[in-house]
Parts: structure tokens; C-alpha cells; sequence
């Protein structure tokens, strides 16, 4: 039976698509939760064979989801099947699974690195399947509502198209119409950098042996979302961000080319060349910011507002200790200036590359890279605050120890990456997040609130039709 292309969760049973989820980790388990709550009544989910057990106990109750035992019992009975696992075991999965694909059934994948997919898709599915891959641009623990889910129409009609947006409709997500090599070179824009910027001040922190805001640095303003981000990085799991970093070449030549940026800017730092270091980092702020004219406080002038009006926002969410008054060193205004290298080698990358981020904001940003390209946008918008982070750059030396592990870490996760070993990346990553694990629970309830105050006083970004 066909189904109907505005087909809703209060249709009959029988008239329901079945949905099928092959892959019950953080995101598959998302999708079941948010799938079940929608209405939807046939809800078929496997994950490996040996967690058949464990996976009835946590989602067997979920009304509508039925628990099977492997992908070949999901692919058979179900109209609308979604791969949820790793880039680097999508080729393997489907390849097992794929040729017991149920006849014209739309076939999708959740992986964050589309050309694998793509590739696996092609190589093992039937010819008379459809193809319309997705990709929701958040984590887990955030809420859909307003955020960006790629849709990819490969190999299929517009009513296919049109039953897997209705099938989603209930997340109340954001589409997002791209093709497969369209969406590799989006997320490497997006969030390669970012990441890399997060992943290096962990590891920094990490080989100091601090957890410096609890000592009165880091605390605050855009100090409070280098931490909280961190945190809720290193509390993911690890396979999120290497598959990004390994498997898309566009990643791999924007996190080398980061710590180029970062080590360059070291240098000039280390030298004392103000007039080097002032132009290189004007430099950039033109290309990824524009021209604009200086008003007010010297801010670039620009047509749509900023993300971040106000680092009092990010106040509320800060881990390391409250000031007990206005004087103390824990307080914005009299914690040590800052040089903010890792937002200035992000700026810098960006502006070497060409790439222009704020072309794809709107399109298809996640919400740590708004809320990090907004903390980007704030510093560089006004000459007074990015003279200061130059100034401390040059002349203050509080965070240069910091800055000197932020360099050798940036560097140590490019050369990670370019080994292509997801075991060195692994091993690189659960180092580092096993030293802040007892601080993830207040982190990732503290970030989860952050980012969505930040997305509550943004203006709703553009969106762009179906094809």
C-alpha cells in the first residue's frame, strides 16, 4: 500500500507508515522518543544483536516502538527506514542490511559526513528503493524545535519527499532542502573550526591540570561560553566530531590550516609586532565581517543584527565562582584582559580559506556554532573590544601559559586528524574528557539553558523553499 503524501500521526494504524530505526544510540534514541511521542504507531528499531535485551528494557514501554532483533527484520517491514550510525561504519551496516530492503521503501541515513552514506546508498541498496537521506543539526539533549534538519532528496519523487517531511513535521524542525556534496561542504563551514577551537582549549586545560574557572578565570561573558561548550563537547560521544574531522576533506583542510592560524598568531604575540598582529587580524575581520562603517563604539556595520547583544545574557550561566562585589578578580571587570587567541585564529582561518560563515548561519548553523560565531561577531564588531584582546595579546601575560598549550594542542589535533586513525582520535579525546567528567552533569544542564536563551533573543533566521 502507497502512502499517501500527507499522511499525519492521527491517520488509522493501518494507513501509518512504518518507521524504521537501525542504530539506537543518542540520536536513534532521540528520533524513537520524539517519533513515539508524535503519534506515530509503528515504530520498528534495532541496534547490534547483542543489545536486544538491554534496548527492550529502555524502549520497549515507548507506545508505538517495537523492539526487533536486527536491521534485516527493521528493513523488511518498514516504509521509512533511517540509518543512525556511525560514519565510519555506514558502509558496513548497510552493506549488511541493505539488500533486505522492503520494495519502494525510502531509505534514509543520520550520519553527520554524507559522502560514506552516499557511497554505501548506491553500492548496497536496491534499485527499487528512494533515497531521501536528513541530518537534524543538533545534538541530542537539544531541543528540535526551530533547528535546522537537512533533507536530502537523492533518488526519489516529490511524494516521497513529502512523506518523509510529514513523518518529521511533529519535531517542529527547521528543513533545510540541500544535495549530499552541498551538505558536506555546509557542516565542514560550520563546524569544523569550532569544534577544533573546543577541542584544543579542553585538551589545554587539560595538560595544565586546572579547572581555571574555578579559580577565577574564565568567568563570565564570552569567557562562560568557551567553557560551557568545551564541556558540553567533551560530554558527547567522541564519534560525533571524528567523523566530521576525518571523513570530510573540507574539515581536514580548515583544522589545518586553524592551527596554522593559531601558531602564526603565537608568534607575532610572542614577538611584540603590534603592527603585524594589528593588520593580520583587521585583515581578517574585513573579509569575514565586511567593510562596514564604524558607528557608535567603532562596530562593524552591518545589515542584519548580531547575535549576541550583550555578554550580560551569558552572565547567568557561568560555572566558576560569583563575585561577591563589583572589585573582585572573578568579576568580568576585573578579570585579567584576555588575548582570545582562539576566537581570533578562527576568524583568521576563515578569512585565509575564504569562507564566509555567515553565508551559511542561517542555512544550516547547530547551535553551538551560532552561539560561537556570535561570540566571534561580538568581539570583532567593535574596535574597542578587539584593541583590548590585542593589547593583552602583546602585552599581558595571565593567559599566555594557556595560550602557549592552546598552540601545541591545536596543533596535536590537526596532525590527529591527518593520520585518519578514528582509534588515535578516540583515545586523544576520552584522555581529555575523562578529566572533566565529574564536571559534565552541572555543564550540560547549564549549556542546554544557554544556548537556549541565546536562540530566545536571536532574530528567526531566513529560510530557504523546497526545491
Amino acid at each position: 500500500m502507497a502512502i499517501r503524501p500527507d499522511i499525519t500521526p492521527d491517520a488509522p494504524e493501518a494507513e501509518q507508515p512504518a518507521i524504521g530505526l537501525i542504530g539506537m544510540g543518542a540520536m536513534g534514541g532521540m528520533y524513537a522518543r520524539l517519533l513515539s511521542k508524535a503519534g506515530w504507531k509503528k515504530i520498528y528499531i534495532c541496534d547490534l544483536p547483542e543489545k536486544f535485551e538491554t534496548l527492550k528494557a529502555k524502549f520497549g514501554d515507548l507506545p508505538g516502538v517495537h523492539v526487533l532483533e536486527n536491521g534485516h527484520l527493521v528493513s523488511r517491514v518498514s516504509d521509512f527506514i533511517m540509518y543512525s550510525v556511525e560514519a565510519e561504519y555506514i558502509d558496513r551496516v548497510v552493506a549488511q542490511y541493505g539488500p533486505s530492503t522492503k520494495v519502494g521503501a525510502i531509505v534514509s541515513g543520520q550520519t553527520s559526513v554524507k559522502a560514506p552514506e552516499k557511497a554505501a546508498f548506491e553500492k548496497y541498496l536496491p534499485q527499487d528503493v528512494e533515497i531521501v537521506s536528513c541530518h537534524s543539526l543538533h545534538g541530542p539533549t537539544v531541543s528540535p524545535v526551530g533547528q535546522p534538519l537537512v533533507l536530502i532528496k537523492h533518488r526519489a519523487t516529490d511524494d516521497s519527499l513529502k512523506v518523509v517531511e510529514q513523518i518529521l513535521k511533529p519535531f517542529g524542525s527547521r528543513y533545510v532542502y540541500l544535495s549530499y556534496e552541498d551538505h558536506d561542504i555546509v557542516t565542514a563551514n560550520t563546524q569544523a573550526v569550532t569544534h577544533a577551537a573546543f577541542l584544543s582549549m579542553g585538551t589545554a586545560w587539560h595538560s595544565s591540570l586546572s579547572y581555571p574557572w574555578e579559580h577565577g578565570l574564565y568567568v563570565g561573558g564570552i569567557e562562560t561560553v568557551k567553557v560551557n561548550i568545551m564541556l558540553r563537547i567533551y560530554s558527547n560521544k567522541w564519534h560525533v566530531y571524528a567523523g566530521l574531522a576525518i571523513l570530510n576533506p573540507s574539515a581536514r583542510v580548515q583544522i589545518d590550516q586553524f592551527a596554522r592560524s593559531t601558531s602564526e598568531i603565537f608568534k607575532l604575540m610572542l614577538a611584540g609586532d603590534a603592527p603585524g598582529l594589528r593588520a593580520r587580524i583587521y585583515d581578517a575581520r574585513r573579509i569575514v565581517f565586511g567593510d562596514g562603517a564604524a558607528s557608535g563604539d567603532g562596530a562593524v556595520g552591518r545589515a542584519r543584527p548580531p547575535i549576541l547583544l550583550s555578554e550580560d545574557l551569558l552572565d547567568r550561566f557561568s560555572l566558576g565562582k560569583k563575585p561577591s562585589d563589583a572589585s573582585s578578580p572573578t568579576s568580568r571587570q576585573g578579570a585579567p584582559p584576555n588575548s582570545h587567541l582562539s576566537l581570533l585564529a578562527m576568524v583568521d582561518c576563515w578569512a585565509r580559506l575564504g569562507i564566509k560563515p555567515f553565508e551559511h548561519l542561517d542555512l544550516a548553523a547547530t547551535p553551538i556554532f551560532r552561539l560561537w560565531i556570535g561570540v566571534a561577531e561580538y568581539l570583532f564588531r567593535s574596535e574597542a573590544r578587539l584593541d583590548a584582546a590585542l593589547h593583552a595579546a602583546l602585552y599581558e601575560t595571565t593567559h599566555r601559559s594557556d595560550d602557549l598549550e592552546f598552540v601545541v594542542a591545536a596543533r596535536g589535533w590537526s596532525q590527529c586528524i591527518s593520520f585518519g586513525s578514528f582509534e588515535l582520535y578516540k583515545e586523544r579525546f576520552m584522555h581529555t574528557s575523562a578529566f572533566f567528567e565529574s564536571r559534565f552533569e552541572e555543564a550540560t544542564k547549564v549549556g542546554s539553558a544557554m544556548i537556549q536563551a541565546l536562540m530566545d533573543s536571536s532574530p528567526p533566521p531566513n529560510t530557504n523553499p523546497a526545491p
